[in-house]
């Protein structure tokens, strides 16, 4: 028996497994884009460990997320134990489902329209008040992450060229929050249990892209603290505990959602009104951070791949 990590990018393979080599873990990378499943076989036994992102298709890896979503449902089937299975990646791949699951669990988000199609854009956004941003509903890396100050601009974005069409059809208006002190919190949470609290500062790059003209805000996926070191663009939150309510109401909703392993991003506005906008159940970390205040996320998914293991085995 051992651990399967599914994976389909491997620059992010190389934290993860020095942890599980650290925890003397027997393991196998499976690399997953499209395939077969064979529903009549068996899967292996053991514990698989989930590491699909919803940006795969932006590198040619989109048939793996089909692949997965049905693969997790045979490995269940058969009482594998997947660590983030098949409702952490339902979530993983839809922000309406995750604005759905924030809103029933009563943690606050930002007003959001969610458009199948080009057509509905224009209607759907004058119920948004300006300003506001579009975003991909499947996506990663600030995937469809626009910002725009009125609806004349919206539109000719819309009408133009430089529409940028989501994989799975579905485009996101959302309302536009201001952080207050020019950063945004990423919770990081391994079963459940707060591991720490990182702010991540937007100057230079959140509000607008410096790849192109247009006001392209890079909120929403784009927080990925991976090839980000010595940059100063990440800082400690110590004031984030595991008896902060927000906190806790993530701990539970993970619960909830059958979500082993999470970074949870909110932001807060000038009044300290708090906003959730996006779970990552492929949460990467920041090694130089990490170093600095003495954590490691990845050895604690390790540690939680181990017990889980050592369950399974006795």
């Amino acid at each position: 028996m051992k651990v399967y990590v599914l994976y389909e990018n491997e620059a992010w393979l190389p934290p993860l497994r020095r942890a599980l080599e650290r925890e003397g873990l027997p393991f196998q990378e499976v690399f997953v884009d499209g395939g077969a499943i064979d529903l009549a076989e068996p899967p292996p036994e053991g514990v698989f460990i989930n590491r699909m992102s919803p940006s795969a298709h932006t590198r040619d890896h989109g048939d793996g997320v089909h692949y997965l979503r049905e693969y997790l449902y045979h490995l269940e089937a058969h009482g594998r134990r997947v660590i983030n299975g098949s409702k952490a990646f339902q979530l993983e791949v839809s922000k309406v489902y995750q604005d759905a699951a924030l809103r029933a669990a009563g943690i606050g988000t930002p007003h959001t329209m969610a458009v199948a199609g080009r057509k509905a854009l224009h209607a759907a956004a004058r119920k948004v008040q300006p300003p506001f941003i579009t975003k991909h509903n499947m996506g990663g890396k600030g995937l469809g992450v626009r910002l725009f100050r009125n609806y004349e601009e919206f539109d000719a974005y819309v009408d133009g060229a430089e529409f940028e069409a989501p994989f799975d059809g579905i485009t996101l208006v959302q309302q536009y929050v201001e952080p207050a002190g020019g950063f945004i919190t990423r919770v990081e949470i391994v079963g459940d249990q707060l591991q720490y609290a990182i702010r991540s500062s937007t100057a230079g790059g959140f509000e607008l892209c410096p790849a192109d003209s247009c006001n392209v805000a890079t909120i929403g996926d784009a927080f990925c603290p991976v090839g980000e070191s010595g940059s100063g663009k990440f800082g400690w939150r110590d004031d984030i505990r595991a008896d902060d309510p927000l906190v806790q109401q993530y701990v539970a909703l993970m619960k909830r959602y059958q979500i082993d392993v999470a970074g949870i991003e909110f932001l807060e506005d000038s009044e300290g009104r708090r906003y959730t906008y996006d779970i990552n159940a492929n949460t990467n970390y920041n090694g130089d951070v990490e170093a600095q205040h003495g954590f490691d996320g990845m050895g604690s998914i390790a540690k939680l791949v181990a017990r889980e293991l050592a369950r399974l085995s006795s």
